[in-house]
């Protein structure tokens, strides 16, 4: 993939230019001079390596720098960024590699950068794919920052924090019928491999472009280097990548970058929410990666496992990126986040921990992929705290229950079909299952981001249609029709309703 490397030659392009305004360092912040040399002028000798393990380094300091701060060592001439996670002693702390790690040998110096990890941030970042440190992965000039912002830092105050919003329409029906997205909300989509998930995330990134003309920030936490290829590429030939910005912390990359990306991606949405656009979207896929990264550091630094394995900060980690999430009277970040779940497991301790921050969740069933119904969310299991009166309103609320009502009767009738046969059923029940199986495959929905490569259009539906449609279903409007003519369609306008 063309970009899909940290470019060596990169830093020097960047110092070559004779600009105003400051440019990108190899490590990320703000540089102190146009001389390429390393280290930068201004920069103090902090001690020198004690000891290297894996990713991990031990450094001897003349003096204690805090946690999260941003150390450098030069091997021939490259800067090797850490970032400071453990004190110790009063002389020693310990490091997380953000870079790899040969050539690096005992008795190195290190340098203070005299803050935390810092990316640059501009307009200019939409329609860029880039790495951790705001460096171009696209082939792409060198982002020109505006200004540069830490990548740990603490939420809006509760003062300038404002309340999640209004109900957020995204033209995917089951999604707005039967778990609403929220303005200014955090959704969960939950599923195990090969569910659709990252589908569903592209599909969001480009209603809200379309629906909603605002931005969206996609954090790729560990993804393959072909998937990052096939999602770049997609984006593309969809036409939504101006009003996009994507993140990317590779799976071969070290797990303080996994670790760090999703603060990474989320810096840039604050900045854009604050200064470019009143509506952003930002995703993440995958969040679990996010835990795994943190599982492994916690390793390496010699924490003490806790529940299954998982690291004992685990709550807090989580916490950590989830109460970021925030929207202010400048502009909402809705956030959308991919969240695998292990073995099919909901009760794993890192879904749970994801689970609490959330506002919607979205259950992708493998039965529901298996029968070919995309996207495929489970109905019954998916939820979200603006499905009530007072939020949408009465006919929508009164049209959602029905169809979980049928719904929920054709899964419970389901062993008795599969052992006894339909005929077996009274009239009223092969009734419901008829409808219910209409309604089901009605949630199905052609997406835009996969045209390419399904061969049917795609389809964006608006609440009003949905609501109407799935009346004349359960009313018996449609009884007479094939099911397959509700299937993979937009709206029941001209499939032949029968009075």
């Amino acid at each position: 993939m063309a970009g899909l490397a940290a470019s060596g030659s990169w830093l020097q392009v960047a110092c070559g230019r004779r600009v105003k305004a400051r440019v990108v360092s190899e490590c990320g912040s703000p540089a102190a001079s146009q001389d390429p040399s390393c280290p930068l002028p201004g920069w103090s000798s902090l001690g020198v390596i004690e000891e290297v393990q894996g990713p991990v380094i031990d450094v001897l300091c003349s003096w204690l720098p805090p946690l999260h701060r941003a150390i450098y060592v030069c091997v021939n001439g490259e800067r090797y960024t850490f970032e400071v996670h453990r004190h110790l002693d009063e002389q020693r702390v310990r490091a997380i590699a953000l870079h790899r790690t040969s050539g690096l040998k005992r008795q190195m110096p290190v340098f203070d950068s005299g803050d935390g990890l810092q990316i640059p941030v501009t307009p200019d970042c939409l329609g860029r794919l880039l790495d951790m440190f705001g460096r171009p992965l696209d082939g792409g000039p060198p982002l020109i920052a505006e200004s540069f912002r830490p990548i740990v830092a603490p939420p809006v105050s509760l003062s300038e924090a404002a309340g999640a919003g209004d109900v957020l329409p995204t033209g995917i029906k089951v999604i707005d019928l039967l778990c609403p997205f929220v303005r200014g909300g955090k959704t969960g989509l939950f599923g195990g491999a090969g569910v659709g998930k990252t589908v569903l995330i592209m599909e969001f990134m480009n209603a809200i472009v379309r629906l909603h003309q605002g931005v969206s920030v996609f954090a790729g936490v560990g993804e393959r280097i072909r998937e990052g290829h096939e999602l770049w590429h997609d984006m593309r030939d969809a036409g939504v990548m101006p009003r996009t910005l994507m993140v990317f912390g590779q799976m071969d990359e070290s797990p303080g970058v996994r670790f760090r990306i999703g603060l990474a991606a989320l810096t840039y949405a604050e900045y854009l929410r604050d200064s470019v656009a009143r509506e952003v979207l930002f995703l993440m896929d995958n969040a679990f990666r996010f835990v795994q990264a943190g599982s492994e550091l916690s390793g390496l630094l010699g924490r003490m496992p806790a529940t299954v394995g998982y690291q004992p900060t685990l709550l807090s980690e989580v916490a950590e990126l989830q109460e970021r999430i925030l929207s202010t009277r400048a502009g909402s970040i809705t956030a959308v986040e991919a969240v695998y779940v292990p073995a099919d497991d909901m009760t794993d301790p890192a879904v749970g921990a994801i689970l609490a921050h959330l506002d919607t969740i979205v259950i992708l069933s493998r039965a529901h992929a298996a029968k070919g119904i995309y996207p495929a969310v489970d109905p019954l299991l998916s939820s979200s705290s603006a499905m009530d009166r007072r939020v949408i309103g009465d006919r929508h609320y009164r049209v959602a229950q029905g169809v979980r009502e049928y719904l929920a009767r054709y899964r419970e009738l389901e062993d008795i079909i599969a052992m006894l046969g339909l005929e077996a059923l009274s009239e009223a029940d092969r009734r419901t299952v008829h409808r219910a199986r209409r309604l089901e495959r009605y949630l199905s929905q052609p997406f835009f981001v996969v045209a390419e490569h399904t061969g049917i259009a795609g389809a964006s539906v608006s609440l009003e249609t949905t609501l109407t449609d799935c009346e004349a279903l359960l009313r018996g409007e449609y009884d007479a029709l094939p099911e397959d003519a509700c299937y993979m369609r937009g709206n029941m306008a001209g499939a032949g309703a029968t009075r």
